[in-house]
Formats: structure tokens, sequence, C-alpha cells
């Protein structure tokens, strides 16, 4: 009779929220642990260091105030477009806290302190380690963990993590003016351009050379090789101010017209 009354009472007093079938299993723990573990990702805003995790909620949002003010005292761990690795993985029952290169870490321990020896020779204990500047984020529930898998996961974090792109140089590209996209989608250089967008749209330079006339120094970035299309990339303060392509070895052909007089 008493185990039936604490049977029925113990019915009584689980909410609905508490069913196995609302919890994630531990199957499903493993497959996201196994699926978020050393991913990279695309930062989508500023990521402030913190050793303290970062709260962000599962529904997408997070106290964006309160990230500029940890970013203005401790700086970014990563900037938007940066690409970022999740290096540690932690599963608790109502949030899932993730560690981002490497964390924030001094390298240092109390360990490091501590010497033994004999006589006048002694050494520490403990070499320490490696000084890490990322960042840790915590994702709340505020509820047991629902049934997730890892692309679950990773479509709760899109506002601040984009785990769909692999390269920062994807994200730099996206957010450049549409001329500067479509000439280096055409392979083709122009005024106003940095080195980092000729690289991007011609790669690296055959060879550079460098002058200073009446004060300005300019860098020539040269591409190709005679006989064939030479081309001039010519950069001051950073930018490429001026673009000249020449015909190597082919013949007055091949060259452009001469300006009428």
């Amino acid at each position: 009779m008493r185990a039936a009354c604490f049977a029925l009472l113990a019915l009584l007093v689980t909410p609905a929220d508490f069913r196995a079938e609302d919890k994630i299993s531990p199957q499903e723990r493993i497959a996201l642990l196994r699926g978020i573990m050393a991913e990279y990702a695309t930062a989508k805003t500023m990521l402030p260091r913190s050793k303290k995790p970062l709260p962000f909620r599962s529904d997408g949002t997070w106290d964006k105030k309160l990230w500029e003010e940890i970013g203005e005292e401790m700086g970014p761990a990563a900037r938007p477009g940066d690409l970022v690795q999740i290096t540690k993985v932690n599963i608790d029952n109502d949030r899932v806290v993730l560690e981002i290169n490497g964390g924030l870490k001094s390298g240092r321990k109390w360990t490091d302190r501590v010497q033994v020896g004999m006589g006048n020779r002694t050494s520490p204990i403990s070499m320490g380690g490696a000084p890490t500047a990322g960042t840790n984020l915590v994702v709340l529930f505020d509820k047991p963990l629902p049934p997730m898998q890892p692309a679950d996961f990773k479509k709760m974090l899109a506002p601040v993590l984009d785990f769909d792109r692999r390269s920062a140089a994807e994200a730099y590209e996206e957010s450049l003016p549409p001329e500067i996209k479509q000439a280096i989608k055409e392979k083709r250089p122009i005024e106003g351009m940095d080195r980092d967008q000729v690289t991007m749209t011609l790669g690296r330079p055959v060879r550079k050379s460098r002058e200073v006339v009446d004060g300005l120094e300019t860098e020539d970035w040269i591409y190709g090789q005679a006989p064939g299309r030479i081309t001039f990339v010519t950069f001051a303060n950073g930018k490429v101010i001026k673009v000249r392509e020449s015909y190597a070895g082919l013949g007055a052909e091949a060259a452009a017209p001469l300006p009428t007089p």
C-alpha cells in the first residue's frame, strides 16, 4: 500500500516538461558532442574575450550591451568574419558550454611558483602552458536539454556563429562593395583596391618594385612574364592608384593602339 502511494505521489509531482521523451538522450548527447567538438565557424558578431562564459539564450538572443561592455574591457577574441574553432564542449543538464579558440588563459598556474630541489639548486615543478586569447560561451536553455542533433544546435548559434562558412576570406569578400566584388569575380584589378583585394583578384605577383617620386613612395606589383601580357598594379598608401598592361615580345599587333596626335 505504501509503495503504491509513493508511486502515485511521484506521478503527481513530475511535470510534463521532464518526461523522458522531452529530454536529450545519452546517444544524442554523444552525437552532439562529436558534432560540435573541433568544428570551425565564422564569427558573425564580435566575440569578446571572457573567462566567464558569455550568456547566449537558446532562442537566439543575447545581451548585446553586456557583450559590448566586456569587449571594451577585455578586447575581442574574434571579430566579424574571423574563423574560430570550438576547442572544448561541456554538456550540462540545462546548458551547453563552449570553449572557443582555447578559451582565455594566462598560461600560468599556482604550481609555477613552487620549486623543489636540494641545496642551492631548485627548479619549478610546473612550466605552465601556452597562453590563449579565446573566449567561452554558454547556451542557456532554462530547462532540461531537449532532443536535438548537431545541426539543430548549430542553427541555434546562427546569429553569432556560422558553421556553414569554412573560410574567413569568403566572409570578408561578402562585406566588400559591389564594384570590388565584381572586379574580383572578373579577375580584374581596379583603382581603390587594397593589397588583400588585389591578392584575391590575381594572386601573388611575380615580382615587386618600389620607388619614390616627388616624396611619394609607390610599389608596383607585376603579374605575367614575356612573351605575353604583363600587368602592373601600382600602390600608394596601401591603395591601388593605377593599373596598366603591356604585351612584351608579342609584336606591335598585340600592343594597345597609340593615341591619335
